[in-house]
C-alpha cells in the first residue's frame, strides 16, 4: 500500500510500502497562508527554486536526500525519478523561468508531478502515469481549461488537482471549482481527508479525479 498526502499547494508526501517518505515541493506554510507540513522526508524533490516550492529546511534533516531541478534519470533510495525541464510560462521561460516535471516509480506505481507548467506538454513527455498531480489554479501556470484538456486526453486512472486557492491561502489562484466545471464523463471524488491510499491491485479501470481536503480545512 502506498499513501499520498497533500500538504497544500504543490506539496505532496508519498509514503512507500516500506515506510520511506518522499516529499515533493515543500512550502514553509506561513509564506503562503497555509499550515506548514510537519513531516520529515527521506527524499525531497524540488521542481523549481521558487519560495512556495523550495522550503527544503521545513521537511529535511541531516539524513535527507535532496534533489532540486533534477534533469534526466536517477534512482534514489529505490525510487526511480526522471526530471523533464519545461517552461513556467508560455514564452519559453522568459517571464518565470523553468520547472521540472517529475516522473516517479514507487511500489509499482507511475506518478507524474507537473509542477508549475506554463504550457501543455506533449503526449510523449506526459507518458502513461497511474497518478497525475496537475496544477489547476491558473495565474502562474496553465489555466483550468488547459489542465482539463490534459486530463481529458491522458485519462490517467487517478488525477489529483493541486496549486489552487484554498481557504487561508494568500496567493491569487482560482479555486478548485473553476477546474471542476470543465470536467465531463470522469468521476469526481471529494475526499474527507487530505490523504488517500492506493494499492497496485486496485488501480481503477475508469479514470477519476480525486480532490483531497486541504490542510487549512482539516481538523
Amino acid at each position: 500500500m502506498t499513501r499520498i498526502v497533500w500538504h497544500g499547494h504543490s506539496c505532496f508526501e508519498i509514503v512507500s510500502d516500506n515506510g520511506m517518505h518522499v516529499v515533493i515541493d515543500p512550502h514553509d506554510g506561513y509564506s503562503i497562508g497555509l499550515p506548514p507540513p510537519r513531516i520529515k522526508a527521506d527524499l525531497v524533490l524540488v521542481t523549481h527554486d521558487h519560495y512556495d516550492h523550495n522550503a527544503v529546511e521545513s521537511v529535511a534533516d541531516s539524513h535527507t536526500e535532496i534533489r532540486c531541478c533534477l534533469d534526466g534519470e536517477e534512482e534514489i533510495m529505490g525510487v526511480k525519478v526522471r526530471g523533464v525541464k519545461l517552461p513556467h510560462d508560455k514564452f519559453g521561460g522568459k517571464r518565470r523561468g523553468w520547472v521540472h516535471a517529475y516522473h516517479l516509480e514507487i511500489d509499482g506505481f507511475r506518478m507524474l508531478h507537473l509542477s508549475d507548467i506554463g504550457i501543455i506538454p506533449s503526449r510523449e513527455i506526459l507518458g502513461e502515469p497511474h497518478v497525475l498531480f496537475i496544477p489547476v489554479g491558473g495565474t502562474y501556470t496553465i489555466s483550468a481549461d488547459e489542465a482539463w484538456s490534459i486530463v481529458e486526453s491522458l485519462k490517467p486512472p487517478i488525477t489529483i488537482p493541486m496549486h489552487y486557492w484554498v481557504p487561508g491561502m494568500m496567493m491569487p489562484l482560482d479555486p478548485i471549482d473553476e477546474f471542476l466545471k470543465f470536467v465531463k464523463k470522469i468521476r469526481i471524488i471529494r475526499m474527507d481527508a487530505g490523504s488517500m491510499d492506493v494499492r497496485e491491485t486496485l488501480i481503477p479501470e475508469e479514470p477519476r479525479i480525486v480532490v483531497l481536503k486541504p490542510p487549512s480545512m482539516q481538523r
